[in-house]
């Protein structure tokens, strides 16, 4: 055994993984992404389970159980079990009500892991400061590395809020700097992210590693763009500029709705908004200052809930543009979905966007919320359009979730190496 840089004892662990123990306290990989707290980071964990399954490492998911029916074991694909953790009452709670059961969280991950045989786990990788929180306890107590994805980190956020929005709290910027701190590893989606986790948590640059989401590149695709639209009743000839995400203020699927009402009349006379997503936290329904919105502005505009990937697929073949104008995002898998399917996007200039999004060639890049510049935008890329989709589609060869999940087992070697080094 040695000591590890926190002081708590190590067990030489395998240069290659053989088990990684993944906490994703929040939100399930089960869960439909869109609604609630399920997102992007669902389906990163999903995706990228499954494809380190296909590396030769099995993975267990770790996640709050949110009903009582739940099984306590779910197999999501071959080599990846979802294991439902029960911590306070299993519905009512939402992410931002959760740091007071990380105690019972971190609990219930231990016994789960006490129930295996010795040295079960090989790696802990945390998803969100909240599973870092619990990771950072259970890497100490297994005596194996902590590999930490912030995903979005509570200091960007709050410079870049949106009007409305509440600043995220004290105790998740404290938490986020622990973790960060805690960690052997840090998974950053973009270099931007990286620069942040130095510049604004102190993280050691050396410690910060950079591997990019993917696209399932096989299922996003392009091809069908009118049987697409009668499958899902949109009219052949309208101009469909389509939101996909959660409904709140983050993701501002207000400025798609108030730059479209400014199109050219021309273009506004055959406009049709679709905004699919849910609204985030423990609401249900679409949000009425959405609807109020869209009937003030005289806009014909159709809410959807939260798709399938089938059906997912389907509103991206049919959109003309696709909108992303979030105030903040840490990479932003809506813009490389659309793109891999051969529709360009239009997205704020921020984060992780400008690394999704090619300005100029697979999308146009917007900076700020101004209406009448998100209007010319949409505009653009319109006219365009034959041109930004042809570099969509290439811009989104460069990603896979094949390619992230080597990435991860790249920092997942790096963070086991000084264990079996040591001895």
């Amino acid at each position: 055994m040695r000591t590890s840089r926190r002081g708590a004892p190590r067990r030489v662990a395998s240069v290659h993984p053989r088990r990684v123990a993944v906490l994703s306290v929040h939100t399930s990989p089960l869960e439909q992404p869109g609604t609630g707290d399920a997102g992007g980071l669902n389906v990163y964990v999903t995706e990228t389970s499954r494809r380190l399954a296909d590396l030769g490492v099995e993975v267990e998911v770790f996640t709050r159980a949110t009903r009582s029916d739940l099984p306590p074991d779910v197999a999501l694909a071959p080599g990846v079990t979802v294991r439902h953790v029960t911590a306070g009452p299993y519905e009512g709670l939402g992410k931002d009500d959760l740091p007071a059961q990380l105690c019972a969280l971190t609990r219930g991950v231990q016994l789960a892991e006490a129930a295996r045989e010795p040295g079960a786990y090989d790696v802990v990788h945390s998803h969100y400061w909240l599973s870092g929180q619990v990771g950072w306890l259970a890497a100490e107590r297994w005596g194996v590395p902590l590999v930490h994805t912030a995903h979005t980190l509570a200091r960007v956020k709050n410079a870049s809020l949106a009007e409305g929005d509440a600043p995220e709290p004290l105790h998740r910027v404290v938490g986020e700097q622990q973790v960060v701190a805690a960690a052997d590893r840090l998974v950053a989606n973009t270099a931007d992210e990286a620069r942040q986790l130095v510049e604004l948590y102190d993280a050691a640059p050396s410690r910060v590693d950079v591997v990019p989401p993917g696209v399932d590149l096989d299922h996003f695709r392009p091809g069908g763009a009118a049987a697409a639209r009668r499958r899902l009743g949109v009219p052949e000839g309208a101009v469909l500029l389509l939101f996909v995400g959660r409904l709140q203020p983050l993701k501002a699927p207000d400025v798609l709705l108030r730059a479209a009402a400014r199109l050219d009349p021309a273009t506004r006379a055959r406009a049709v908004v679709a905004v699919v997503g849910g609204p985030s936290g423990n609401g249900a329904g679409t949000p009425a200052a959405l609807q109020a919105l869209a009937a003030d502005l005289d806009l014909p505009v159709r809410f959807e809930a939260p798709s399938d990937r089938s059906r997912l697929r389907d509103w991206y073949v049919a959109a003309d543009v696709v909108a992303v104008p979030s105030h903040n995002e840490s990479f932003g898998l809506v813009a490389l979905e659309a793109q891999a399917c051969g529709t360009p996007v239009v997205a704020t200039d921020v984060g992780g966007l400008r690394t999704t999004v090619r300005d100029g060639v697979s999308g146009l890049l917007v900076p700020g919320h101004d209406d009448g510049a998100w209007a010319a935008a949409l505009e653009r890329a319109l006219a365009v359009r034959p041109a930004l989709s042809r570099g969509a589609v290439e811009h989104a060869r460069a990603f896979s979730w094949a390619a992230t999940a080597e990435g991860l087992l790249r920092t997942y070697r790096e963070a086991c190496v000084p264990l079996a080094v040591a001895q």
